[in-house]
Parts: structure tokens; C-alpha cells; sequence
């Protein structure tokens, strides 16, 4: 049997938890989005993958019992072998009103992303925009600050591992819970990107700022008749989207959804099945074009 710091001989397994929180992955490796990998990248990077193999073993067993995320600071509990479960902390730096403020601005200046984030998306590149803002996503090798109340030698233990395991799945479900554990939580964000859709980042009338998602030039239409149903834009840059992979829908799902109705239907509602016919006519054109080559 192990021995802890204090002397005490440990039991071999731990006490049977009912009702804990269980990871959904039975076997092999945990987290499946491209931002619970990058998480649980470091952490295998910086970790004993010994003690992170009895951590997953904790996670799928059940032996966390509760999990909090608040800004810069993760707590739950964790049985282990002793009557009393033990508390575990893991901290970040929380990034204050001001870091925010840029780091909106900069997620606001790329319309593609901003789009993607007021649809409930992560796009990949935001890792990019925060680091060219000084400000790293994840957390670095030195960048966590982890506690466990048990008297484990090894760092970090196998109650912090479980915990760990756990939160890149709780980062699955909800990618937002990463910007949260930063300092800004999902409807903050939301409101301040939105905010910014009019070319005012300060939300003020008049206010300066980057160019919003649908600002367009005030023209009369007495000037505009002769050019009215113009695209403005040259044939060369009316081509498909940069990003192939975004959903048909995403500029209705980024935009407030009027007001209107039409048989008692929402009007988005029946917008978005046309808009994904026309994606799917679309491909499907492509492969024919690609097929006739």
C-alpha cells in the first residue's frame, strides 16, 4: 500500500462514490474538440502520465463529486480512500475590464470570427488573436496553480488528474466555459461583440471603431439608381467563403432574430432550411463541375 506524507498507510481503492460525476469516455484518451485536445495536450505534456493514468481511472469511476468554474479559479471535491473527500483548486490568471476590451476589439475586427462566437462556435484562429494580444487561451507549463488537500508526494495527483480529465470534458460541451475560466463569461461576451456590430466598440452613437459586420455606406437612392442591383464587389472576389466548414446558417444564427412572423412561424425559421438548400445545391454543382474536369 502506498504511503502518504504523514505516514498513514492508504487503501488500495478508493470509497465507492453514488451519483459522482462520471467521464463519458470509457477508454483511450479524453476530450474531443480541438480545444479540450489543446487543454489536455499541456496537461499530458507537463503531468506524470503515470498519476494521470489513475486520474482518468478516477474520472470514469465517478470520484469527483461536484465541479465549479468561476473566473480564474476551478474547485471541486474528490473521494479518495479516506471518509472525508478531499479539496482540489486549480487556478489561472483571470484577465481584467481593460485585457477584455482589447481582446473584444480584436475578436470583433475579424467579422468571420466574431460570427462564429454569436452562433455559440469556437473557431480555431481565436487562440491566434488572443496571443497576438499578449494574452495566452490556455494555460503554459507555469501558468496553473493546482492544490489537493491529500497527502500525495506526486504533483499533480491523482485527485487534481481526475479533475483535470473532467474539465476538458466540461469544455466539450461548452467551449465558452475556457473564456469564462479567463475572466468573461458567455453572455458578457455575446453582448459586448454585438455591441460592436455597428462600427462603435465604445456602443456609443457616433463612437469610433472598427468597421461592424454589416456597416455599408448611407447612399441615396436617387444617386444609386442606375447602379442599384449591383453587387459593388468585382467578379474576383465573389467566390465561396474562406471557411468551407461554416454551417450555411451561421449569418442568420450570428444575427438578432427579427421580430417577425409568417403563419405564426418565426421568420429564421423558415429562412434556414432555404439557406441550407441553396449550400447543398451549391456542392453538389461543385462535384459535378469537379466530375466533368
Amino acid at each position: 500500500m502506498p504511503v502518504g506524507r504523514d505516514g498513514w498507510f492508504e487503501a488500495a481503492r478508493p470509497i465507492r462514490v453514488e451519483g459522482g460525476i462520471k467521464a463519458r469516455s470509457k477508454r483511450g484518451s479524453i476530450g474531443e474538440r480541438w480545444w479540450s485536445r489543446r487543454f489536455i495536450d499541456i496537461l499530458e505534456h507537463v503531468c506524470d502520465a503515470g498519476r494521470l493514468t489513475r486520474g482518468r481511472a478516477y474520472a470514469r469511476r465517478g470520484q469527483v463529486l461536484d465541479l465549479d468554474l468561476g473566473p480564474g479559479l476551478v474547485k471541486a471535491r474528490v473521494q479518495g480512500s479516506r471518509p472525508d473527500p478531499y479539496d482540489v483548486s486549480v487556478r489561472i490568471t483571470a484577465y481584467g475590464a481593460d485585457e477584455w476590451a482589447g481582446l473584444v476589439e480584436a475578436l470583433a475586427a475579424q467579422a468571420l470570427h466574431r460570427a462564429k462566437l454569436l452562433a455559440g462556435e469556437m473557431p480555431q484562429e481565436i487562440e491566434e488573436v488572443f496571443s497576438g494580444c499578449g494574452l495566452p487561451l490556455f494555460p503554459g507549463e507555469r501558468g496553473l496553480d493546482m492544490a489537493c488537500s491529500c497527502p500525495d508526494w506526486g504533483f499533480p495527483c491523482k485527485h487534481l488528474s481526475a479533475v483535470l480529465y473532467l474539465l476538458a470534458e466540461a469544455f466539450d460541451d461548452d467551449p465558452f466555459l475556457v473564456l469564462a475560466w479567463r475572466g468573461m463569461g458567455r453572455e458578457a461576451l455575446l453582448d459586448a461583440l454585438r455591441a460592436t456590430g455597428g462600427g462603435r466598440t465604445s456602443g456609443e452613437p457616433g463612437g469610433g471603431g472598427m468597421p461592424g459586420l454589416l456597416d455599408v455606406a448611407d447612399v441615396p437612392f436617387a444617386e444609386r439608381a442606375g447602379d442599384f442591383y449591383e453587387s459593388g464587389a468585382s467578379p474576383a472576389r465573389l467566390g465561396p467563403p474562406a471557411d468551407p466548414g461554416s454551417p450555411p446558417d451561421l449569418l442568420l444564427r450570428a444575427l438578432d432574430p427579427p421580430q417577425v412572423k409568417a403563419r405564426h412561424i418565426p421568420l429564421l425559421d423558415l429562412l434556414r432550411p432555404a439557406y441550407r438548400t441553396l449550400a447543398a445545391q451549391e456542392n453538389e454543382g461543385s462535384r459535378e463541375n469537379e466530375g466533368a474536369e
